[in-house]
């Protein structure tokens, strides 16, 4: 299937599964009248193949290839996953990594799981599931930073455009999202 076959079927999918028009409090704190839950897709065996098909040709064009792509944890976690999948398919290994919301309360004390294979200095990426106001992605770029990591880029699979796109790149992050509002309120 080609990825425009893809990037189609993927937002079918989100539509049918992830779109709702109804009142709801978003992350943010904002009030919307429609709400997007890419987990319910992102969790289908289609909707997670797709997505790393999607996201992992957006992020191979990085170069030099990010060592690590991850987020904020819940809603980056299984679009780490899916890249990561894809890019071993696709013989451009790419790890996952999580970013903690708290530290780990025991142990080490992590901030981000999946560090073994990913070091300090390298290159990587940060994911979001829906940018609103960019607050999930802004707090795994600062604690990527905090941790040595070098963030090259945000991927998201929803841009909002209520701001978030702003706020990522005020800190010298490049947002490239699949979808925007508008492909859900056309």
């Amino acid at each position: 299937m080609s990825l425009t076959a893809d990037r189609a079927r993927l937002l079918q999918l989100l539509r049918e599964l992830s779109f709702e028009r109804r009142q709801v409090t978003l992350a943010s704190g904002k009030q919307s009248d429609f709400y997007i839950d890419c987990k319910r897709t992102a969790l289908t065996a289609e909707g997670h193949a797709l997505i790393g098909r999607c996201l992992f040709d957006r992020v191979r064009k990085l170069r030099p290839l990010v060592r690590g792509v991850g987020g904020l944890t819940l809603g980056a976690d299984p679009l780490a996953s899916a890249i990561a999948l894809t890019s071993f398919l696709e013989h451009e290994p790419v790890d996952a990594f999580i970013v903690r919301k708290e530290p780990k309360g025991h142990g080490t004390g992590q901030w981000i799981e999946g560090r073994k294979t990913i070091p300090d200095g390298s290159r990587v990426a940060v994911l979001e599931d829906v940018v609103t106001t960019g607050g999930s992605a802004l707090k795994a770029i600062e604690r990527c930073r905090a941790e040595q990591l070098v963030v090259v880029g945000c991927f998201a699979l929803v841009d909002r455009g209520e701001g978030g796109r702003e706020a990522i790149e005020a800190q010298g992050v490049a947002l490239d999202a699949l979808f925007a509002r508008e492909d859900f309120l056309a």
